[in-house]
């Protein structure tokens, strides 16, 4: 289980726990909820107030939550590249890795996004949105 380092600052939101890596990378550990309208805007709020208003690349464990309804992910889609430079996730799942990157192809992201099976290869594609 990933946990932030023992000196990180942390922010801690419906949908996740934040902290910044040395390098000015934010990372976040996923939560399950829903994703809805409320708690979307107010983690965007969240991470804009913990970023000091800066767009940062984020690293995302991502955990399985419920499909967000269309509203909510037109919401989102909207809403990050007011707050990130581009997004990594990291999954589990090597199956869920090539269905996220597949859907990425048919339907561009708002960011820069892309899913990754491990830590190492994500930070190192997210160094070129700091």
């Amino acid at each position: 289980m990933v946990k932030p380092p023992a000196n990180a600052v942390t922010t801690e939101t419906d949908l996740g726990t934040y902290w910044f890596d040395e390098s000015g990378i934010l990372i976040s550990i996923s939560k399950p909820p829903k994703r809805t309208v409320a708690n979307c805007n107010a983690n965007f709020e969240a991470i804009r107030q913990f970023s000091g208003g800066k767009k940062v690349p984020l690293m995302v464990y991502i955990c399985k939550s419920p499909v967000p309804d269309k509203e909510t992910r037109k919401l989102v889609a909207e809403g990050l590249p007011g707050v990130y430079t581009a997004m990594a996730m990291i999954s589990k799942s090597g199956l869920g890795t090539v269905i996220m990157n597949f859907l990425f192809k048919l339907n561009p992201p708002s960011i820069p996004m892309k899913t990754f099976a491990n830590e190492a290869d994500a930070r190192k594609w997210l160094r070129q949105y700091l």
